[in-house]
């Protein structure tokens, strides 16, 4: 028997599965490819904020980057790789919000070298750039480390049955608590009002005579160079879904579509692919992610008392599978979210720490609901 079982293990998993064991729980984790096998394998794993107006999503990003950072150095320092971050607008609307962004941020900001400017093409020279220390994890590795700990089963998760107080997985494992951290994958409890969007990305590791000393974001990021190679990626490609589309993603056309936006910021020159790493991320309607407990949409909506008309409301009146909790929809920033994220389910978890209901899963119940 175990304290808990999670099912997922990319970057949100294995965060939660850090947090949860480093607090004496003894942890399951389940996975049906492997340890970051998924989208978080194909993430840049670039750590930075969210550079646009203020908003819901953007203030979490803020406070999850600045955790994160001080998360990674203290905990994974050496697989951090600590680089300045210059990010470049895409054209002149993006220019006019960097500019507004940079006289409201709290974040320190510091003036790009004319060296690293000297490398930039035209085209990027002409718009609105901003620039601040961040850095790059090693997506795999850094998995891996965190969930070095737990109990670790390459197996698909087919039946999650609750029985008398416990929760029993594949009729052979039981747990008191579960978290499902599937990402965009098949669901393992399907509940209607739970619709995630899956993003594919595609990401490339290149071996390349051009020297780059720091991550460079614009139409895609561009990480800073290790011994002559570097990353490119990873895309954004909300059409392919590797579960729904007939044919099979196209790695060529990918690797074509990384070059082609990586040479619209700097010339990289002698340019030799090594490695491609492709997976499917997971999104929310409203760019929010998911951390919570989970809503049992029947149960709630046989209730007679409760109006689901109301559109501001606390989410306690409704009825919520037992100990099933779930982190996920971090769409591109799986690795910025991650391990923040990861605690506050774990306080939640732990210590019964609310969780704010913007990012709450009920409510995306509570619309859904009044819609009917």
């Amino acid at each position: 028997m175990y304290d808990l079982a999670i099912i997922g293990a990319g970057i949100n998993g294995c965060s939660v599965a850090y947090e949860l064991s480093r607090a004496g729980k003894k942890v399951l984790l389940f996975d049906s490819q492997g340890v970051a096998s998924g989208g978080s394998g194909a993430a840049g794993a670039f750590i930075s904020p969210k550079f646009s107006k203020s908003g819901e999503l953007k203030e979490l990003l803020h406070d999850a980057f600045l955790y994160s950072m001080e998360f990674y150095e203290k905990n994974f320092p050496q697989l951090l790789t600590k680089a300045p971050l210059l990010h470049i607008a895409k054209d002149e609307e993006e220019s006019l919000m960097l500019k507004e962004y940079k006289k409201t941020t709290t974040l320190k900001l510091q003036t790009p070298s004319q060296e690293l400017l000297n490398q930039l093409l035209p085209h990027a020279k002409e718009y609105e750039n901003i620039s601040l220390d961040a850095g790059v994890v090693d997506a795999q590795k850094m998995c891996e480390a965190m969930s070095k700990n737990v109990y670790f089963k390459r197996e698909k998760v087919e039946s999650l049955v609750y029985d008398n107080g416990m929760w029993i997985i594949n009729e052979t494992y039981s747990a008191k608590d579960v978290i499902l951290a599937t990402g965009a994958y098949e669901a393992v409890i399907e509940e209607p009002y739970i619709n995630l969007r899956g993003i594919w990305g595609h990401r490339i590791d290149i071996k390349t005579s051009t020297k780059n000393d720091c991550s460079i974001h614009q139409y895609l990021s561009i990480s800073p160079s290790q011994e002559g190679v570097l990353a490119l990626g990873a895309t954004h490609n909300v059409h392919y879904h590797p579960q729904r589309n007939s044919e099979p993603y196209d790695i060529e056309d990918g690797r074509k579509e990384l070059l082609q936006k990586a040479s619209k910021t700097m010339a990289l020159e002698d340019i030799e692919i090594l490695r491609d790493y492709t997976g499917l991320r997971s999104g929310s309607v409203d760019y929010m992610p998911l951390v919570g407990n989970i809503v049992m949409s029947k149960e709630t909506l046989a209730c007679k008392n409760i109006r689901f008309d109301v559109k501001k409301r606390e989410y306690d009146e409704f009825t919520y599978y037992p100990n099933l909790y779930m982190i996920n929809g971090s769409a591109g920033y799986g690795f910025v979210l991650g391990p923040y994220l990861a605690k506050i389910l774990s306080e939640h978890i732990l210590s019964a720490k609310k969780i704010d209901n913007s990012l709450s899963p009920a409510r995306f119940f509570a619309r859904w609901a009044r819609r009917l």
